[in-house]
């Protein structure tokens, strides 16, 4: 790779150096138009795709993987170096013209719009950056909750428990608002607008509202009523200041907003979602209850596709309403045996490989962050291009997600109080029907299960002879 120089400044092995170093193979400061990040992978949309140097990219250190969607870039980082780099590469943005954006990004939507005009693609990735905001506080108080129910179960410092749970509890009780503020943020409005209208939906006063011949409830419809009330906010406020006089914008246009926002929420929205969070719960319940094992095998199965894309993320808002109703989500201690069979697969190769130094160093320097359930770097980095160790890795999947969902089938569901993290960081945040042990004892399990599966189907089936004596060719120090 032809060496990159770093603008002046930058400090060697520094934030400062990686975010320097990712500036001129992106196309220069002037070519980035919005830099975010989520729990691993740094976002970037660019002006002109032609412009950014990919394989020098996928090659930097400190690059996990790349992944493409048009002109965004998602480059995989892992956890606390993205959150480190982002804002350092985000101070690089420069602003650009309207005459620019217009010359430059028309001959990109051109190339681009097809692939990128799925409504379902848009609408996935704008949920998605709703919730991920909010993943740092549901891990966070979900942890905390877990130290208060032990403290609750040992029978220990009773006030301690209390307060731990107080702690908690709060930013649960107001994830509403939360939901709300950020959904119109993402739809174009403004975000106290849309926390003021879902606030609404946990206001204790509603209990003296009916609607249908019943009484609502505090908290009726969770998240899924934030949403659909903050939507509704926006699409009302751009309407008003389309049309109202700029003297009167400043008075009418937020009341009109909170008054049809919510009036809306109260005479539909909070009702209908509140069914559509209960059939949610209900039908999570039944599928473990009536089909569990079958279900686990598939969830299991499909989740590291989801993850690849970065579709994964969609899930929250089913977490999130399964959290509220029932104090935890039973899908994601199933979908976590994913990144088991990952592991799993990793090994495998691992040990299929004994002359390829190369792909052995990737999966040791891969594998600890896998086994806490970060898998990006074991998919783009040794699955993935492999071909075949994806898909028995998949299948690793499936069986520790079979195992979990059969054990929930027989009466003993494992679910997790937050969401956010998987393998073994999961273990301080899950909970069951039958204590803290037990859970441990059946989520542990599935993720041997998925680790054995994941190894054998991989040693076995992952790998043809040729592949195995082409990647086994002397390729660095042999062992290494």
């Amino acid at each position: 790779m032809a060496p990159v120089d770093n603008p002046p400044g930058a400090r060697e092995g520094g934030r400062d150096a990686t975010a320097a170093a990712l500036l001129p193979l992106l196309g220069g400061a002037g070519n980035l138009t919005s830099v975010t990040n989520c729990m691993t992978r740094l976002r970037v949309t660019v002006l002109d795709p032609s412009a950014v140097r990919r394989a020098e990219l996928r090659a930097l250190p400190g690059v996990l993987g790349v992944v493409e969607d048009g002109p965004a870039l998602q480059i995989v980082l892992g956890p606390g170096a993205v959150a480190k780099v982002a804002p350092e590469l985000a101070r690089h943005l420069e602003p650009v013209t309207a005459q620019a954006l217009a010359e430059r990004g028309a001959a990109i939507r051109a190339g681009h719009k097809a692939r990128n005009a799925t409504p379902v693609k848009r609408f996935l990735r704008r949920i998605a950056q709703i919730f991920v905001p909010l993943i740092p506080a549901l891990i966070g108080c979900g942890v905390v909750a877990g130290l208060a129910g032990l403290l609750a179960n040992l029978h220990r410092l009773p006030a301690l428990a209390a307060a731990l749970t107080a702690c908690a509890s709060g930013f649960m009780s107001l994830i509403a608002v939360f939901v709300g503020c950020n959904t119109a943020k993402e739809f174009g409005g403004t975000p106290v607008l849309g926390g003021a209208v879902a606030a609404v939906i946990v206001f204790p006063g509603v209990e003296r509202v009916s609607v249908f011949g019943e009484r609502l409830s505090p908290g009726q419809g969770g998240v899924l009523g934030a949403l659909a009330a903050a939507l509704l906010a926006a699409h009302v406020e751009r309407w008003c200041r389309a049309r109202v006089p700029e003297a009167l914008d400043v008075l009418l246009t937020p009341t009109v907003t909170v008054l049809v926002a919510g009036l809306a929420t109260l005479y539909g929205l909070m009702y209908a979602a509140g069914a559509a969070a209960g059939a949610i719960g209900g039908f999570t319940d039944r599928l473990l209850a009536n089909g569990g094992a079958a279900a686990g095998f598939v969830l299991g199965g499909l989740f590291l596709p989801l993850v690849m894309l970065g579709l994964h993320q969609a899930l929250i808002p089913v977490h999130a309403t399964l959290i509220e109703q029932q104090g935890h989500t039973v899908l994601l201690p199933i979908l976590a045996m994913a990144g088991a069979g990952q592991v799993g697969a990793a090994l495998a190769v691992y040990a299929r490989l004994p002359r390829n130094g190369s792909v052995r160093r990737t999966v040791r320097s891969a594998l600890p962050a896998a086994l806490l359930g970060i898998g990006e770097p074991l998919i783009y980095g040794v699955s993935l291009p492999l071909g075949r160790p994806f898909v028995t890795a998949c299948a690793g999947g499936a069986f520790g997600g079979g195992f979990v969902g059969l054990l929930g089938q027989l009466g003993d569901p494992v679910g997790s109080t937050a969401i956010g993290p998987s393998g073994w960081a999961l273990f301080p945040l899950l909970s069951g029907s039958h204590g803290l042990i037990r859970a441990v004892a059946v989520y542990g399990a599935g993720l041997l299960i998925g680790y054995a599966a994941g190894f054998v189907l991989t040693y076995a089936f992952g790998l043809s002879r040729a592949s195995l004596r082409e990647l086994n060719a002397e390729r660095g120090t042999p062992g290494a």
